[in-house]
């Protein structure tokens, strides 16, 4: 059989293309770029003749439609019934989409593995610092240190108070309702009492430490990595973790006593304007809150919070530390810092209440 062949003609100023022989896969190599590019330069107004063709394979029809759309759509002649069901096929098929390549079972379990290797790389790193900051406090600046903590525990206490007053209100409101049932409208204090010495009043100063104190911690370490200001003390041989590290760390550890000190007092005193808008007075809201709680609860509480504040204190240098140099780092070291250091948060609280538990405690 012929193979593929092709000629140009121009009639009444309107181009030609005839093809001919054997229109397959076979056969096409020889004519298809030629025939492309004499159909591109003769745009719109071209005829292709396919009188002449003598099989067209599927092969055939997509070089005809290959052609068809160099030209900005060209005119067919001369083409069987076959050819053109062929053709009008092709123009309405679909390629068939592959399946995309599975994704290695485990693939994101390195890099999760060696996110967790550097947190607690870096978490060691501070300990060893702490541990050789006796050697090391010519590195260390007073007025940092009260800078922080001005900024971690007093400007906080204003929220840290309403924050507390309104849980306690809505505590006693929500457990006013079930006790109601029972006739036990007083043991409200009993309730509200033990959950914040022990449970809400570190929990949310630590959410509120995260949010301020955290975020504010990886911004200002941030934006001293993106400038090289950490890579130029560590040029300077300062050590980066005694020096923004640990008085960001123990600023927020020495604060974080007197914020939960306010969260309970303020919660305490939201309960009471309840209970007493319920009738009960203050000296007997007063004794079952003694009756209840102890020093051991203030005091667990009060563990809890410190520890808290030391570990959302590390996630947010760390997060600042670690930043990247692009316009971007600074906002998401920040928002990693605040991420991470609930969410220890909320795994330390787990851990605690579980060895509290086992304690009996």
């Amino acid at each position: 059989m012929t193979p593929a062949q092709f000629d140009t003609s121009d009639e009444a100023g309107r181009p030609t293309l005839r093809l001919s022989g054997a229109l397959t896969a076979a056969s096409l190599s020889a004519v298809w770029k030629p025939a492309a590019e004499f159909a591109r330069k003769a745009s719109a107004g071209l005829t292709i003749d396919l009188s002449n063709a003598a099989m067209i394979d599927t092969s055939g029809a997509a070089f005809i439609l290959a052609l068809e759309r160099a030209s900005s759509g060209a005119e067919i002649t001369g083409a069987s019934d076959n050819a053109l069901k062929l053709l009008d096929t092709l123009r309405h098929s679909t390629p068939e989409t592959l399946p995309q390549k599975p994704k290695i079972a485990g693939d994101a379990s390195p890099g999760l593995i060696a996110n967790l290797i550097t947190r607690v790389s870096f978490l060691g790193d501070t300990v060893i610092a702490s541990l050789a900051l006796p050697g090391r406090l010519r590195f260390l600046r007073g007025a940092d240190f009260f800078r922080i903590a001005e900024r971690a525990g007093i400007q906080a206490l204003p929220l840290v108070v309403m924050l507390g007053f309104l849980i306690g209100m809505i505590l006693a409101f929500q457990s006013a309702i079930p006790m109601r049932q029972f006739g036990a409208d007083l043991y409200v204090a009993n309730l509200v009492a033990i959950s914040l010495f022990r449970e809400l009043g570190p929990l949310l100063c630590a959410v509120i430490l995260a949010g301020r104190t955290g975020s504010a911690f990886a911004a200002e370490l941030g934006t001293m990595t993106v400038n090289e200001e950490v890579a130029a003390l560590a040029t300077m041989g300062v050590d980066p973790e005694t020096m923004l590290v640990l008085p960001r760390m123990a600023a927020s550890m020495m604060v974080m006593p007197a914020l939960v000190v306010a969260i309970d007092l303020a919660g305490l005193l939201g309960m009471g304007v309840v209970l007493m808008l319920l009738g009960f007075p203050p000296a007997a809201i007063l004794a079952q809150v003694i009756a209840t709680t102890g020093p051991s609860d203030f005091l667990l509480g009060m563990m809890k919070g410190v520890i808290f504040a030391g570990v959302i204190a590390v996630i947010g240098c760390r997060a600042g530390l670690t930043a990247g140099l692009g316009p971007r780092a600074v906002g998401e070291a920040a928002t990693s810092a605040v991420v991470g250091g609930i969410v220890a948060t909320v795994v330390l609280d787990g851990l605690f209440a579980v060895v509290f538990y086992r304690l009996g405690l």
